[in-house]
């Protein structure tokens, strides 16, 4: 990415989107190109500005966050989007992670923690601690009664262990040593799982992996277990 990254605004409370622009634009590399004060308007500012960054809030009138979110990431080159969450509603967030969403951030996050998510996500990351991703997916899925989808997932044993561990929140050179890996053969696993199971990142990745039963809720979080 060339150029100040590129953040669009989306919530139906003017004082939140007041407050995150004046944080966002102190930032010499960060550059609010609009604000979108409903799901609809966010969709048709993303399209006309081309944003690398969404902050989208879930509870908006017209449409919600969660519809404005599944339908940006399945068009063809879509931003980065980073929900905005109070933590009252685990569903929503889950499924927000599960259509793509790069993360979530709570309303009250300080404004060195914005500036950090905001780049960390154009660069093409998560922002997302993973013990509080496994006890969303956990608490989804054991509330709702979810069985995990058979199938055939066409993973080598080697992809199925670096799933198993990405789901269970370790990093790559975490995976690299219990494995006895080097850290460049763990991203060549990650990347040929993403790409096999066609997923964006590795959110994605853990969400599956507790869908299609490679993990399963309340699982230890040793990966030997």
């Amino acid at each position: 990415m060339t150029g100040p990254v590129r953040v669009l605004l989306a919530d139906d409370q003017a004082l939140v989107r007041d407050g995150f622009r004046s944080i966002l634009d102190r930032e010499a590399d960060v550059d609010v190109v609009g604000e979108a004060a409903d799901g609809i308007e966010a969709l048709d500012l993303a399209a006309r500005l081309r944003p690398h960054v969404v902050l989208m809030d879930i509870r908006m009138p017209r449409m919600d966050g969660l519809e404005a979110t599944r339908r940006l990431l399945a068009r063809p080159e879509c931003p980065r989007v980073l929900v905005l969450t109070t933590f009252d509603r685990n569903d929503w967030v889950y499924e927000a992670l599960r259509v793509g969403a790069s993360g979530f951030l709570l309303k009250d996050v300080r404004g060195p923690q914005l500036v950090h998510a905001v780049r960390t996500v154009a660069a093409g990351e998560t922002m997302l601690a993973p013990a509080i991703t496994r006890r969303f997916i956990e608490d989804y899925l054991s509330r709702h009664g979810r069985e995990p989808e058979p199938g055939d997932h066409g993973l080598s044993e080697r992809e199925e262990e670096v799933l198993r561990r990405i789901a269970l929140g370790r990093s790559n050179a975490e995976i690299a040593g219990e494995m006895f890996l080097g850290v460049s053969t763990v991203k060549t696993y990650v990347n040929r799982l993403l790409t096999k199971l066609d997923l964006r990142d590795r959110t994605q990745a853990a969400v599956w992996a507790y869908e299609h039963g490679i993990v399963h809720p309340g699982q230890a979080s040793s990966a030997h277990d």
